[in-house]
């Protein structure tokens, strides 16, 4: 059993549990979805490419219920990423945790 964590806009989320499926955009451009490998690289990760943004969400992915294959692939950094290759079944989702922006517009995860 292993997790990985992919981030998405509220909203996006609300559209693609009623569809069964999470289609972002990289994956008709890139051909994969974009995940981090734990809570720490999700929330470097969103501090990057989504600062201060409102409504951001995080989902952790059970590999093992996903349709789709996982690589692990070397950013340029070197850091390791999992892609999934292919939609990402929302079955697969088995947390939905909000992301809060600080006043700083840095992301943290609520505890408990």
């Amino acid at each position: 059993m292993a997790i990985i964590f992919h981030l998405i806009q509220k909203v996006d989320w609300e559209a693609a549990s009623a569809v069964g499926e999470v289609r972002p955009e990289s994956l008709a451009e890139e051909g994969f979805i974009h995940c981090s490998a734990d809570e720490e690289q999700a929330l470097a990760v969103a501090g990057r490419l989504y600062f201060g943004r409102e409504g951001m969400l995080l989902l952790e992915v059970e590999t093992d219920l996903l349709n789709a294959p996982v690589k692990r692939v070397p950013s340029r950094s070197g850091q390791i990423y999992p892609h999934i290759y292919g939609v990402l079944n929302t079955s697969a989702v088995t947390l939905v945790r909000p992301m809060e922006a600080d006043a700083s517009g840095g992301f943290s995860l609520p505890r408990g």
